[in-house]
């Protein structure tokens, strides 16, 4: 028996040792990413960029129904509520606001997506560049379901199934038929835009584009970042601001 015992672990190394399609398969994949634009690396907001981009939003082409949703909004912000966003118990905005926070980005390619990890609630998007289709009957994510591919040196994605609990600017939710659109380019070896365009027939008369870059930030690294620790901002039920100062805890 023992003959037999030893060998075994023998034949498995010899068998890791051999190559085959999946070797050469990783190897030309990882070829292939070595080839792309060098999105890779961390990116911080031009936040210049983003005081426009709210400005936008104020103009944006709504239809009567978007409108609605908003002024009613307004209406109970003017009344007290709406004060503070579910961001202050510790819930992520989503997208597109997700791509707008005041901390940075990094890029990570692997082989069939671009990983996009965001520091402020340690979230990571994934933009599937395999091919495949959007889901027909997608689930509804705070980041939604997004596929892209490549037209020369510009990534091209497009998300789908957006949770209603999210917003696309304040006061205004997605519909099971909105759409995003990005264009990520580089503009140069140290900045990057995006282009983000809300496509809803329901929300928007047409297509809603607004712009952002990004600064390329060669010595930062992305940290962990946990809301719920020492949280002391909250809102209550009705949006109204509140404060945690951990009089509970103590006995």
């Amino acid at each position: 028996m023992a003959p037999a015992v030893i060998a075994l672990p023998l034949l498995g190394g010899a068998a890791f040792a051999q190559s085959g399609p999946d070797t050469v398969n990783r190897a030309a994949e990882y070829a292939a990413i070595a080839k792309l634009p060098p999105f890779e690396g961390v990116w911080q907001p031009n936040w210049g960029m983003v005081t426009k981009l709210r400005a936008a939003e104020g103009n944006a082409p709504l239809t009567e129904k978007a409108r609605t949703e908003i002024d009613a909004f307004k209406a109970e912000k003017a009344e007290g509520r709406n004060l503070q966003t579910d961001g202050a118990n510790c819930m992520p905005v989503g997208m597109p606001g997700v791509m707008r926070y005041p901390y940075p980005i990094e890029f990570i390619y692997s082989p069939g997506k671009v990983n996009i990890v965001i520091e402020t609630h340690s979230l990571v998007r994934r933009i599937f560049t395999d091919g495949r289709p959007q889901p027909e009957d997608p689930d509804l994510l705070f980041n939604g379901n997004t596929v892209g591919h490549w037209e020369g040196d510009t990534l091209v994605a497009e998300t789908v199934g957006l949770s209603p609990q999210i917003s696309l600017m304040e006061g205004l939710h997605p519909t099971p038929d909105t759409r995003i659109r990005e264009r990520m380019s580089l503009q140069g070896p140290d900045t990057l835009m995006i282009e983000t365009t809300i496509i809803d027939p329901a929300l928007f008369t047409e297509p809603f584009t607004t712009q952002l870059t990004y600064k390329r930030e060669p010595d930062w690294e992305i940290r962990e970042y946990i809301c719920q620790e020492n949280n002391r901002d909250a809102a209550d039920a009705e949006g109204r601001p509140s404060m945690d100062l951990g009089f509970d805890e103590i006995e």
